[in-house]
């Protein structure tokens, strides 16, 4: 580890070492969010329900990629900050490389997966006769193709950000999104190649093999590193599987919802697409801003710093918290303008802001909520983590979402985030 690094995690104060961490942990994970916003921005200009509604369906199968980085980006990361801390460098070099090999292997295993049981699979997101051949389209691009660059980007960015330079994996996930963001128009509408949805997972694929073109450079990982001893492997397992779960839990909630709302027709499904990618923006900015100083967590715990170990927590509530709130009302006031930038279809638009406020309510309680879990998988008590995320979709969302619905319907099933 760099002195410059070392200084950081020991003798920064803690609010300057906080930003430091958090501000480009935030920007990485608002660019990253951007890659679908832009996907549905552009989609959405071509005023077409079942392209939109392709995008949209085709989410919770991006989001399990979530398992995998959970997986080997926060089990490896974690593991490799607490090392820092006990000034173990040779488990810092062995869980990097473990975690950039479990990536490639699981991300081609998704690909695999999802080429395999395609027909079955976009029928379980909810397509329908009308929107399996653009979902398709999409999968066979962002999934099929994209799961080994998408994910791994992502997964090397945590590597990087565990050893304090946070600006630098900031950096190659934003150099994936600007190209996505300049690639989409050309793919997506008639005047280029005119491939919609299609159009957009090329985009996704491309921009995100740039990005790892970065950390490859970056990390250099080289396969001398890769030790894996018992103490190695469970470290990074016992982290990274309990983030992985409440990943898989996350899918299974957005795939029950998305089934649900199906119900109501495909401008419902476009809308509710459209509601998420939003949504998504200030939850990336409560999810980047607790990731960001899991490092400082884990490093302070790993040497036993109690003092800077609280006071670190205590400076991202003060930080957050707040900030939540006032973006909570700002969603909550606007919604209707905010569905409007991306699809100009009234019925969409109704729907659209309707799920915006239902969302926009929870928003304080997730940054709480990511905080906690956050800590638990920084310190190594994964297990702990998990309670959170079983009682959150498990115990309370999924049958709020299905009492909900029964009784006010599609009014009802966005406020299922809200109650549990």
């Amino acid at each position: 580890m760099q002195n410059t690094n070392k200084k950081l995690f020991e003798e920064t104060p803690v609010p300057q070492a906080v930003q430091t961490m958090m501000i480009p942990t935030i920007i990485g994970a608002l660019v990253t969010v951007l890659y679908s916003l832009a996907d549905t921005l552009f989609v959405g200009m071509m005023n077409d329900q079942i392209q939109n509604a392709a995008v949209a369906l085709a989410a919770p199968a991006l989001l399990a990629f979530n398992a995998v980085i959970n997986l080997f980006g926060i089990g490896s990361s974690s593991m490799m900050s607490r090392a820092l801390g006990r000034g173990d460098l040779k488990t810092v070099c062995a869980s990097a490389s473990l975690g950039f090999y479990g990536t490639v292997v699981s991300g081609a295993l998704l690909s695999a997966l999802c080429y395999i049981f395609m027909q079955p699979f976009v029928v379980l997101l909810g397509g329908d006769i009308n929107t399996a051949a653009a979902t398709t389209a999409y999968m066979n691009w962002a999934v099929v193709c994209g799961a080994i660059p998408t994910i791994l980007n992502v997964v090397m960015g945590y590597m990087v950000r565990a050893e304090g330079a946070s600006l630098h994996a900031s950096i190659g996930t934003m150099s994936g999104c600007i190209l996505n963001m300049i690639l989409d128009p050309f793919f997506i509408h008639p005047w280029g190649l005119g491939m919609g949805a299609a159009g957009a997972g090329l985009a996704t694929f491309l921009s995100n093999c740039f990005a790892c073109c970065y950390f490859f450079v970056l990390l250099m990982v080289r396969k001398k590193n890769l030790s894996l001893t018992k103490e190695i492997v469970f470290g990074v397992m016992e982290v990274g599987i309990p983030a992985a779960i409440q990943n898989l839990l996350n899918v299974t909630g957005m795939t029950i919802l998305n089934n649900f709302v199906a119900g109501y027709g495909s401008s419902a499904v476009a809308a509710v697409g459209i509601a998420q990618k939003v949504y998504m923006v200030p939850i990336q900015v409560a999810l980047g801003g607790t990731q960001g100083v899991m490092p400082l967590v884990g490093y302070s715990y790993a040497s036993k710093n109690k003092q800077r170990f609280e006071e670190t927590i205590q400076t991202v509530m003060k930080l957050l918290v707040p900030c939540m709130v006032l973006i909570m009302i700002l969603c909550w006031i606007f919604a209707p303008s905010l569905i409007r930038l991306f699809m100009k279809n009234e019925e969409v638009i109704t729907y659209g802001a309707m799920f915006l406020r239902g969302f926009c309510m929870c928003m304080p309680f997730m940054l709480v909520d990511f905080l906690a879990v956050s800590v638990f998988e920084s310190v190594g008590m994964g297990k702990t983590a998990l309670v959170f995320a079983i009682l959150r979709k498990i115990v309370f969302e999924i049958p709020a979402i299905v009492i909900l619905n029964k009784i006010f319907q599609a009014s009802g099933i966005t406020y299922a985030g809200f109650v549990s």
